[in-house]
């Protein structure tokens, strides 16, 4: 899954994503866990991208697109 998000300033970046995904990873697990599906032991990659000046939507629109194609 990947997403184009916009923050406040007022809040990191860092803790909005960690939010995020901790959140987002617990309600799939337990999703998919009631299901009786074997659940992944990660859900989510490693990194993130984040442009606080200068990146245009299209960029970052761009860089998500070439991200898909890796993980395919």
């Amino acid at each position: 899954m990947h997403m184009c998000l916009s923050v406040p300033p007022k809040y990191s970046v860092a803790f909005t994503i960690g939010f995020l995904k901790g959140k987002s990873a617990v309600r799939i697990h337990r999703y998919i866990h009631r299901k009786g599906q074997p659940t992944p032991k990660n859900f989510w990659s490693r990194g993130y991208c984040v442009s606080t000046v200068g990146l245009d939507e299209t960029t970052i629109r761009t860089y998500i697109r070439q991200q898909e194609s890796f993980e395919k």
